[in-house]
């Protein structure tokens, strides 16, 4: 599982027709206190209901393609929405929250 901010859309004229109907979005991966980490990418939406500022998590290579139905020609996709990221700053140790909305 990866975290990521979805932080905008991609308008496709054509697509394969397994993705048909299928949201592509921009995301940009991020880290456990949510902080940006890479270069943003492309990523199917298995959920079909996710929009920008949402924070999803994802998976990729062969999993993404098993997520759409073990055909589909992706390399990530969206699984999920995270409604927070809790930390323990050590063992035992107070617990840092960081809220999924943006």
């Amino acid at each position: 599982m990866q975290l990521g901010r979805v932080i905008g859309q991609v308008v496709c004229s054509v697509k394969d027709p397994q993705i048909a109907g299928v949201p592509i979005y921009v995301v940009q991966m991020v880290n456990e206190r949510l902080k940006p980490v890479g270069k943003p990418f492309a990523a199917v939406d298995h959920l079909r209901c996710s929009g920008p500022g949402d924070l999803v998590w994802l998976c990729f290579k062969r999993d993404a393609a098993i997520a759409l139905g073990d055909k589909a020609p992706v390399d990530a996709a969206i699984l999920g929405f995270v409604d927070e990221v809790s930390l323990e700053r050590e063992p035992g140790g107070a617990i840092e929250v960081q809220q999924g909305s943006a």
